[in-house]
C-alpha cells in the first residue's frame, strides 16, 4: 500500500538528493505532474537528470526547473518548444541525450520489467545511435538500447485509489503509465483518490507501482499551443 501525504512537498520529503535521476510523465504541458514539479523546484535539489518526453515551455511545466538552474542533464524526445532549453544547451550548460519517441517510451518499459537492454532499428546510421553497441538479426542492423530505471518518478493521475491503482484521462495518459514503473520511488499526484477501490478492468497502472500518493490541488490546465481557425461563413 502506498503511503498518502497532504501536500507534494511531504510526498517528496526524503527521496530528492542533488544528482538524481528523475523520470517525469507528460507530453507537452499534458499530464505534466504540476504540484510535483513545484516541490522539486522549492527543494533546491541540484545536477539533476531528468527523463521526460520534453521539457515543457518556457516558465511551465518541468522549463520550471531549467529557470532553476536545477537541470544537469536531459534524456528526452523533443526539445522544440522552449527556448531557454536552447540557450542552456547551446551555452552547454545542460547535457542532452536525444532518443527517439518511441525509443524513449520503450527504454522505460523495459527499465520498468527489469530489461537492462534491447535492440532497435531506429536511429541506426544516426548521431542517435554512435558509440552504441550494433547487432544483426536476420541480415538486419539494431542498435542496442539500455532500458531506464530512474531513482524517482513524477506521475500524474487523473484517479486513484488508497491501494494506488491509477487511471488517466484522454492524453493525460501518454507517458504517464511508463513513468509510473520505471521508478525506484514512484509519487504520484492525482486528481481524484476514491475511498473505494477502482474497478479492475479501468485500472491502467496497478497499485504495486505506487509508493506515495497526493492528491492534486485543482488548477487550470494549461494549453501549450491554442489553435483556432475561422468559422465557416464567418
Amino acid at each position: 500500500m502506498p503511503t498518502f501525504h497532504p501536500d507534494a512537498a511531504e510526498a517528496l520529503g526524503g527521496v530528492l538528493t542533488d544528482g538524481s535521476t528523475i523520470a517525469v510523465g507528460g507530453f507537452g504541458l499534458s499530464g505534466n505532474p504540476s504540484d510535483l514539479i513545484e516541490a522539486v523546484r522549492d527543494s533546491g535539489v541540484r545536477d539533476l537528470t531528468i527523463v521526460s518526453n520534453n521539457m515543457g515551455v518556457d516558465g511551465k511545466g518541468l522549463g520550471l526547473l531549467l529557470e532553476n538552474r536545477q537541470v544537469r542533464r536531459v534524456v528526452a524526445s523533443y526539445v522544440g518548444e522552449n527556448k531557454l532549453f536552447a540557450q542552456q544547451y547551446l551555452d552547454g550548460e545542460i547535457e542532452v541525450e536525444f532518443a527517439p519517441q518511441g525509443t524513449l517510451a520503450e527504454r522505460m518499459r523495459a527499465g520498468g520489467a527489469g530489461i537492462p537492454a534491447f535492440y532497435t532499428r531506429a536511429g541506426v546510421g544516426t548521431p542517435v545511435a554512435d558509440g552504441k553497441p550494433h547487432a544483426e538479426f536476420d541480415g538486419v542492423t539494431y542498435v542496442q538500447e539500455r532500458g531506464i530505471v530512474a531513482d524517482v518518478a513524477l506521475v500524474h493521475a487523473h484517479s486513484a485509489d488508497r491501494a494506488g491503482n491509477l487511471t488517466y484521462r484522454y492524453t493525460a495518459r501518454n507517458f504517464n503509465p511508463l513513468v509510473a514503473t520505471c521508478g525506484r520511488i514512484t509519487v504520484v499526484e492525482a486528481e481524484q483518490v476514491m475511498t473505494e477501490f477502482l474497478d479492475p478492468d479501468a485500472v491502467v497502472t496497478p497499485g504495486v507501482f505506487t509508493d506515495r500518493l497526493v492528491q492534486a490541488r485543482p488548477r487550470v490546465k494549461e494549453i501549450e499551443k491554442r489553435t483556432v481557425r475561422v468559422q465557416a461563413g464567418v
